[in-house]
């Protein structure tokens, strides 16, 4: 959820996004991919906190779609 240790969240419940805005980072093998909003909405709920195990297909956020 962060991009750096320290650093402030990409984006917090309630937090209104674009279809393009990076709400997460995941890391694999040391390579770091954005993850995107993908749909223009607010953020209703975070499913995975920083430095979480996460699975592939595995629900990360829940976008309300505005």
């Amino acid at each position: 959820r962060r991009p750096a240790p320290g650093a402030p969240p990409f984006v917090e419940e309630g937090s209104l996004v674009e279809e393009n805005t990076t709400i997460a980072l995941i890391e694999v093998m040391k390579l770091f991919t954005p993850i995107k909003a993908g749909v223009k909405g607010r953020i209703r709920r975070i499913c995975a906190e920083n430095n979480d195990l996460v699975e592939y297909d595995q629900v990360l956020f829940l976008v309300e779609p505005e």
